[in-house]
């Protein structure tokens, strides 16, 4: 059977695995130490949160699209942002991690079922993994280098 979203599946996988491996070059108490962004404060956690809960909500969207439910993408991205932060603001590394993880693997799986290529199912893919990934990569990777040069210095 041919998957419609091969290429996109491959290259969602290849970037949420180079994201993968710049979290795991930090220690757990690093993923906690805030300046990825200022104002407000995040840390590693929270950029990992939200990139989980987009997922998570792509998934359910994917299941929207694939009953017959689905009703646009017209969504207020800053609000759903802040939600999506409140709704996992305290929670520890490894639940941010494991819900990022738990996210992602139901929004794949639910995204390979579908049957055919869909506008609105290629806005979340957009939205939520290849793009949005990118979006983050970069800050990601020059802040993981600073929490690790942080390691060797004084103080």
């Amino acid at each position: 059977m041919q998957r419609p979203y091969a290429a996109e599946i491959e290259a969602e996988r290849v970037h949420w695995y180079e994201i993968a491996a710049l979290v795991r070059l930090l220690e757990p108490e690093e993923c906690l130490v805030p300046g990825y962004y200022e104002d407000p404060d995040w840390t590693v956690r929270d950029v990992v949160a939200h990139l989980g809960t987009w997922l998570a909500e792509a998934q359910v969207q994917f299941e929207r699209i694939r009953a017959g439910t689905y009703e646009g993408h017209d969504v207020d991205i800053d609000a759903m942002n802040a939600a999506f932060l409140a709704g996992m603001q305290g929670q520890s590394w490894d639940v941010a991690w494991v819900q990022a993880n738990a996210g992602r693997t139901r929004m794949v799986q639910t995204w390979q079922e579908l049957a055919e290529p869909d506008d609105e199912a290629a806005w979340w893919i957009r939205k939520s993994a290849v793009d949005h990934y990118h979006e983050h990569q970069g800050r990601l990777h020059e802040w993981v280098d600073e929490l690790i040069a942080r390691r060797g210095a004084p103080g």
